[in-house]
């Protein structure tokens, strides 16, 4: 079976951590199916209009097309010219899959709402048929109902054409059936990181790690910091980490300054998988303080490494926390999350690496999780 994944989002030049995920499941179904990928997204310093980079790593095949995003002030303008630059490049992508890979026997369109316009635009043109997963948290926050009408009729057309409908987790699959966007969603969960490496030893406790886009209304890691700073009051052997990037890194930077945490704190910015899961091996626990998470990968490595973390009530870590491997608590809540930090510290013996590990169990392991996604495309397809 040849499937062709249209990913909105998805690691390349222009951001290696977005969509990291998405690449793990690539890697998980290339062991049961073809995959080909076709990433398209726009990149700033492009010296010229277009640029397609073909990578053929571990698994799938992979085609990267990078556009030059218009920069004209008159943003109507600006945005109908990012549209028709984003269409030509798919179309360029298209041939060159064609050419090299054949026709694709299903479509599988990943994040609303330009892979699933892509999706309907080769079904129509070639009879390709195609489903849609859903990982994002705009239908968690609030963030889709305010959109305009005509997007969210878009969507729901879109979805209500596809063979089937997948979500991350049961928040999201509940949340989509909300927004009437589809019925009885399948819930398959991404492959969690790390479970394949050698179980390193518990690390030193207070040693704290964050691994986040630094988008604060999301992942309200102004909070960690307001928690860390209260918390070390009672305990300075309380560190922190910091991993990622994004729009509010100065404001956290300032905030820092502000709590005098100058010394206990510190920016590494965005790495690639691979040190993540390292930095995760070396620290003693992460803190997931998110608003809202349809999975969060990231809970699921630090449990495979055998990390406890502590996380919000946000969705997705839910589904992995327990008392044996952590602690959840209500989310917006600086004075739980110190509390929490603090109590982690001092029951830091009660944490048994192995057997966090165990927590994670065997159902987001990269074979289970390709197996999944291979049944999931023969429904689609009426191979069943």
């Amino acid at each position: 079976m040849h499937v062709l994944f249209l990913p909105k989002w998805y690691p390349g030049r222009n951001d290696p951590q977005l969509g990291d995920f998405l690449r793990k499941q690539a890697i998980a179904i290339a062991g049961h199916a073809q995959i080909s990928v076709l990433h398209v997204a726009p990149l700033k310093e492009l010296e010229r209009k277009e640029v397609q980079e073909l990578e053929k790593r571990e698994g799938p095949w992979e085609l990267h097309c990078y556009y030059r995003p218009s920069n004209h002030p008159f943003a109507p303008l600006r945005k109908t010219l990012n549209i028709l630059r984003y269409r030509r490049a798919v179309e360029h992508g298209w041939n060159r899959v064609r050419a090299e890979r054949g026709l694709p026997d299903l479509l599988h369109a990943h994040v609303l709402l330009r892979p699933v316009v892509v999706a309907q635009m080769l079904q129509r043109r070639f009879g390709i048929p195609y489903v849609v997963s859903e990982h994002s948290s705009v239908f968690l926050d609030g963030s889709f109902a305010r959109r305009s009408s005509l997007y969210r009729w878009l969507c729901r057309r879109g979805m209500r054409g596809a063979k089937a409908v997948s979500a991350v987790s049961r928040w999201l699959a509940d949340a989509l059936m909300e927004q009437d966007l589809c019925k009885d969603p399948v819930v398959l969960p991404n492959v969690v990181p790390g479970l394949e490496r050698p179980l390193p030893a518990a690390g030193t406790p207070g040693d704290l790690l964050v691994v986040a886009d630094l988008v604060d209304r999301t992942k309200n890691v102004s909070g960690i910091l307001r928690a860390l700073a209260e918390a070390r009051k009672q305990d300075e052997r309380l560190l922190l980490t910091i991993i990622g990037d994004g729009e509010d890194r100065a404001m956290l930077e300032e905030l820092v300054e502000r709590l005098h945490l100058s010394s206990a704190v510190r920016f590494l910015g965005r790495l690639a998988n691979t040190a993540v899961l390292d930095h995760i091996a070396q620290h003693w626990a992460l803190v997931v303080n998110s608003n809202v998470e349809t999975f969060s990968v990231v809970t699921g490595e630090a449990l495979a490494l055998g990390r406890p973390v502590i996380a919000t009530r946000c969705g997705g870590p839910s589904a992995f926390i327990t008392p044996e491997n952590g602690l959840l608590i209500d989310t917006g809540d600086d004075v739980a999350l110190a509390r929490s930090m603090l109590h982690l510290l001092e029951t830091a013996d009660h944490y048994d690496p192995q057997e966090i590990r165990n927590s994670v169990g065997a159902h987001y392991n990269r074979n289970a999780v390709g197996l999944g996604y291979l049944a999931f495309y023969q429904n689609a397809l009426g191979h069943a």
